[in-house]
């Protein structure tokens, strides 16, 4: 039973032209959970050669463009594709009027509906269960309100017998702040913002984000197995001054790249 990430975006709020904005897809034992939804996304979706129709839920952080410009494009197409299962859509409770207002202008002929569950918690809260996966939101500390993801497989007894089950944990933009890594301990792969060096620390502080240095002392101080970093600035060309900087304090650390695959 599979359990694998792809990589579709890892820029920031400036577009530039090697790089999409914040977009993750996890396949869990066949079935897709798609991880913010930025700017093309849907082409994206794709070059990696994922389905449309596959996608179970959709988890948006918060309401930012670079994390949700894509779903527009991204539901009007699984429309055009014939889509009938219902979709749900996890998201800020800020999102209602903005999915109210693309229904309003672009619902017509859709033949599936989109279950909206708005986010309010002040901490950890399982708002996704099947038999094979819980997911937990979490608040992050941003700018505005913003949450993170945590993807936790259940296994049948059998298969708990010959295995322990994977997990993935998304914080998408936050500054660091004590209780996240309790909220994320023992994950197999850590996704964590790191939008900014070291030397950058300043305005990481300012705008509410992290460093690679910050992440990866979230991820030492959770035990997690592996660091994946992203949201890079624009401002940075050198992607492997994230890695360094990360890997001086979590030796397991890893700057994510458009179109990576990684197998739990």
């Amino acid at each position: 039973m599979n359990f694998t990430l792809t990589i579709m975006g890892t820029a920031s709020a400036m577009p530039i032209s090697d790089r999409n904005p914040s977009a993750q897809a996890l396949n869990v034992h066949g079935r897709l959970f798609l991880i913010d939804c930025g700017e093309g996304t849907q082409q994206q979706i794709r070059r990696m050669h994922l389905s449309f129709l596959k996608v179970e839920a959709v988890f948006i952080s918060h309401i930012h463009g670079d994390h949700m410009f894509g779903i527009f494009g991204l539901l009007s197409t699984m429309a055009m594709y014939g889509r009938t299962a219902e979709l749900h859509l996890y998201a800020p409770q800020s999102f209602g009027p903005v999915l109210k207002f693309y229904l309003s202008y672009f619902g017509e002929g859709m033949n599936y509906e989109i279950v909206f569950h708005p986010l309010t918690m002040k901490a950890p809260e399982v708002v996704h269960g099947k038999s094979f996966l819980s997911v937990t939101a979490f608040p992050l500390r941003h700018k505005i309100e913003c949450y993170g993801f945590r993807f936790d497989e259940i296994l049948t007894p059998r298969a708990a017998a010959k295995r322990a089950p994977r997990s993935y944990a998304y914080c998408s933009d936050t500054m660091p702040f004590p209780e996240l890594p309790e909220w994320v301990k023992g994950v197999d792969m850590l996704y964590h913002e790191s939008t900014y060096p070291e030397e950058m620390a300043d305005k990481a502080a300012a705008r509410f984000h992290s460093t690679a240095a910050q992440a990866a002392r979230c991820a030492l101080e959770a035990g997690a197995g592996k660091l994946l970093l992203g949201h890079y600035s624009s401002r940075v060309r050198d992607y492997s001054i994230y890695e360094q900087e990360a890997k001086a304090i979590f030796p397991e650390s890893h700057a994510a790249q458009d179109g990576e695959v990684f197998d739990f």
